[in-house]
């Protein structure tokens, strides 16, 4: 059981350190307030409650949330606080290059930030896209006043041929069909106007919707909120109920010190394992872990993995997308099934545990949801390799690649870069089989920088045309959690600190063998030792900026790619308020 924490009094909370006092900075406080049209009374004895927006013209999984936020502002005015909007940096997955993943630690920082030097008791965050999720709850975390998350909701399905479609993965799907004709230009270019049909994350269980669905699974966003469609009529109602519960939660003093437990965090991994999510999962959970000063490793995600199955039938592994889910009873449906996996116990920001907020749960529709003795993928969510070639680890997703690459032994083909993949991946001489495996470097948190959605290269033209969709491909870099494939990533050390990835030639012979979960590079340890030596980095790109406190700070894949200096839950002073 919980300890029960006295109910807090108005002059406890922190924003009447810059309110309360009858002194000429807390006068010049009020003043400015009052610069806005307000009365006295709409601020003066209540919550600040901040409501984190990241919105933006560019990120069309967020365009809705400017609405979202004034539902969340009558939801808080309605409970009795004041609400205080705070833009925050927008990271529309597709359109921030080279990579949103270089700025999820800029949108932690900021997140954190924001709510330090601000009047601020507790905040709704209002995000949803891949890298708004654990940026705005890493710093949350690491702030510790209470917060709520508010996810974006998934975009509306789409048809095509009569088939299911699921944004990102059906956008490289069709791209392959229309490399080697099989789409005409005019389909293609009607596609770009239809397949995303709304605001919303994608729809399919990428990286925004196992990021959501991992964060409710830990307490941080009210019941069933992941599921619920971004244009459905109860989205703005749960963003009214989100300021309404934020209120409560600042009376009870409920932050996520509380509440953010081991329990909970392993929560999140059976969760993610369940769906079948995103590998981008691996990196932020460690990520949110030591943000929480908590700790987890590669290999207590892969122990999850090889006991809870698959059962979730969602696209790039199924084919039915988030709103089949949500109509299939959403993720309370999902977790009431792998309930012997959970801690019950574990409390969230509902005041309530886990188990109480999933106990009248149902699963209604076993087809989107199936039960963990009828799994619905014949392969594990995750499986973390260790070899010569990767000895901190690299990631691939089972349920999502070919079975007849589980064991598979072939040829590199290396490229040294992004540009020099795309400058020779479809070149008609390519030497090139079905059994090659691609490899790319330098596509890390160092060597892009930032890690981007590199991981799931391109198939060879050449191979297209004789009808192959599949081969082995490793990189240092991610891949799109709408993506699929036997596609290794997260190599680490990457290559361009030296890891074992930079020595590896074209020809080479790579053996992966994923039930002994072993990746390795078959040539000497003399050969190793020889090749190393003439091993020189990659010249660094930046000079100054973000981008250089970025590469000069970053730690590696297996570790979460967050700040050196960010991790742990030390204590930072609050501001002074003279």
């Amino acid at each position: 059981m919980f300890e029960q924490t006295p109910r807090r009094t108005i002059e406890s909370l922190r924003s009447q350190r810059w309110l309360a006092k009858d002194d000429i900075r807390s006068f010049a406080h009020r003043q400015r307030l009052q610069q806005r049209g307000l009365r006295r009374e709409e601020f003066m004895d209540r919550p600040v409650i901040a409501i984190v927006n990241t919105w933006s013209d560019l990120s069309p999984c967020h365009s809705h949330l400017r609405e979202r936020a004034a539902s969340v502002r009558q939801g808080i005015l309605l409970a009795g606080g004041f609400p205080v909007e705070l833009p925050a940096l927008s990271l529309g997955e597709v359109m921030v290059k080279p990579t949103t993943m270089l700025y999820r630690n800029l949108l932690a920082m900021e997140t954190e930030e924001l709510l330090r030097s601000h009047p601020v008791d507790g905040a709704v965050l209002l995000g949803g896209c891949d890298k708004t999720t654990p940026g705005m709850l890493m710093g949350a975390i690491s702030m510790d006043i209470p917060a709520i998350f508010m996810p974006a909701g998934p975009m509306l399905n789409d048809r095509y041929r009569g088939q299911t479609v699921g944004a990102g993965t059906h956008t490289k799907k069709f791209w392959d069909e229309y490399v080697v004709g099989n789409i005409s230009k005019e389909e293609w270019v009607g596609l770009e106007a239809r397949m995303t049909r709304s605001p919303g994350t994608c729809n399919t269980m990428g990286t925004a919707s196992t990021m959501t669905s991992i964060v409710e699974a830990m307490g941080f966003t009210l019941t069933g909120a992941t599921s619920i469609p971004a244009m459905d009529s109860a989205h703005p109602r749960l963003a009214s109920q989100c300021g309404a519960r934020i209120v409560e939660m600042v009376w009870e003093d409920l932050k996520p010190s509380r509440f953010f437990t081991r329990e909970s965090l392993i929560n999140g991994v059976a969760t993610y394992v369940a769906l079948g999510g995103s590998t981008n999962a691996a990196i932020h959970l460690i990520a949110l872990a030591g943000r929480g000063g908590l700790s987890l490793t590669l290999d207590e995600m892969d122990a999850v993995a090889r006991k809870i199955p698959v059962i979730a039938n969602l696209f790039p592994a199924g084919d039915k997308l988030m709103e089949d889910f949500h109509f299939a009873g959403g993720l309370p449906a999902l977790l009431a099934e792998i309930r012997p996996h959970l801690a019950l116990d574990a409390l969230t920001v509902t005041g309530r545990t886990l188990g109480e907020n999933i106990r009248h749960a149902k699963n209604l529709d076993p087809e989107v949801i199936r039960s963990v003795d009828r799994p619905f993928a014949p392969g594990a969510a995750l499986a973390v390799l260790k070899g010569n070639l990767c000895p901190d680890g690299a990631v691939i997703k089972p349920s999502a690649a070919s079975p007849k690459f589980f064991h598979h032994r072939g040829k590199a083909l290396v490229f040294e870069s992004a540009e020099d993949m795309l400058a020779r991946i479809h070149l008609p001489d390519l030497d090139v089989t079905e059994d090659t495996v691609l490899v790319l470097k330098n596509a890390g948190p160092v060597g892009a920088p930032g890690m981007p959605e590199w991981g799931n290269l391109p198939i060879p033209k050449k191979l297209l045309m004789q009808g192959v969709r599949d081969m082995v491909r490793i990189s240092d870099a991610r891949m799109s959690g709408t993506h699929y494939g036997s596609c290794i990533v997260h190599v680490a050390p990457e290559a361009a600190v030296g890891g074992p990835l930079a020595l590896v030639r074209s020809g080479d012979t790579i053996t992966l063998d994923l039930e002994a979960r072993t990746l390795n590079l078959d040539i000497s340890d003399t050969e190793f030792a020889n090749r190393r030596l003439g091993f020189v980095a990659p010249k660094r790109q930046f000079e100054r900026g973000y981008a250089r406190l970025y590469v000069e700070h970053i730690t590696q894949a297996d570790k979460g790619c967050d700040f050196d200096f960010l991790i742990g839950n030390a204590p930072t002073p609050e501001p002074s308020i003279y």
